[in-house]
């Protein structure tokens, strides 16, 4: 019984620490000076992108490649690794879970 009320303090004792804590972080800071700082517009500033400001694209049309090429590409990829898959079912070793494929779609 001692044991259960000593618990049952302590979780009402981090229960009261956490909404102390709680209620700290998230009402705004009191300042006890009556002058307020002046608050001046920001001015707008565009996003920039992660490695570049402004995005080229490519001058050349014909570094396109044509989708169905691309989906071909992607069905031979499937079929490589159901057939990879397939045979590691069929005899699972180490070897085989470890060896290289033979898509051209390698990470």
């Amino acid at each position: 019984m001692e044991m259960l009320l000593m618990v049952l303090c302590m979780s009402m004792f981090g229960l009261a620490v956490t909404a102390i804590a709680f209620g700290a972080a998230t009402h705004p800071a009191k300042s006890s000076s009556p002058d307020t700082p002046e608050l001046r517009p920001v001015k707008a500033v565009a996003p920039g992108r992660f490695f570049a400001d402004r995005v080229v694209p490519p001058d050349s049309p014909g570094s396109y490649v044509p989708t169905e090429v691309l989906l071909a590409q992607i069905e031979n990829h499937v079929r490589l690794e159901q057939a990879a898959a397939q045979s590691f079912l069929e005899s699972p070793s180490h070897a085989q879970l470890h060896t290289k494929t033979t898509s051209v779609f390698v990470n």
